[in-house]
C-alpha cells in the first residue's frame, strides 16, 4: 500500500488556500509548478473532469470548491487516488494507492522520487503565489535530476524552465 502525505502551513486565509486549490489545472496555475508536465483536464475543475500530468493519467471523483479536489488514477499500474486538501491554512496532498503488476517496481525505483520533488516545488509555488516565499527552496536530488534527464522531455507551460 502506497499512503505518501505532504503537507505545508501558511501564513494566509484559508481562502486563499481555496482558490489556490480551484486553479490547480488552469494554464498559468498559481499552484501548479512550471517545471513539470501541466495538470491538463478535459473541462474546469469538477466531478468527471479526466486529464492528468505527464504519462499520469486520472479523473476527478470529488470536487468541494475551496476544500478538496480528489481524483482517481486511471493506470494499469495503481488502483487509489490523490488528493488535494485545504484544511485551515494547511495545504495537504494526499496518495493513497495500491500498486499492482509495474507498479511495485516502478514507485520505489522512480514514480516515488519524482512525485516527491514535483510536490516540494508544488508547495514551493503556492507560498509564492501566496507572497510568502519558502525560506528554503526544495532541491532536486542528483537522481531526480537523473530521471528528468532520462525521462522523455515533458511539454511544459510558455516560458517555464527548470531551475534545479
Amino acid at each position: 500500500m502506497i499512503l505518501n502525505v505532504y503537507e505545508r502551513t501558511y501564513p494566509v486565509d484559508p481562502a486563499r488556500l481555496g482558490d489556490l486549490l480551484d486553479r490547480v489545472a488552469d494554464r498559468n496555475s498559481p499552484l501548479w509548478p512550471p517545471s513539470w508536465p501541466p495538470m491538463i483536464l478535459d473541462r474546469p475543475l469538477s466531478v468527471g473532469a479526466r486529464g492528468g500530468h505527464g504519462p499520469i493519467r486520472y479523473h476527478c471523483t470529488a470536487y468541494e470548491p475551496g476544500h478538496l479536489a480528489e481524483f482517481t488514477f486511471n493506470l494499469p499500474i495503481f488502483k487509489g487516488t490523490h488528493t488535494f486538501e485545504v484544511l485551515d491554512n494547511t495545504l495537504r496532498h494526499t496518495i493513497h494507492a495500491q500498486p499492482r503488476g509495474l507498479g511495485h517496481v516502478a514507485w520505489p525505483l522512480a514514480i516515488r522520487h519524482l512525485h516527491d520533488a514535483c510536490l516540494e516545488d508544488l508547495l514551493d509555488h503556492a507560498a509564492d503565489s501566496l507572497g510568502h516565499p519558502p525560506a528554503h527552496r526544495a532541491r532536486w536530488s542528483p537522481y531526480v535530476r537523473f530521471l528528468r534527464h532520462v525521462a522523455p522531455r515533458p511539454q511544459r507551460r510558455s516560458g517555464a524552465t527548470a531551475p534545479h
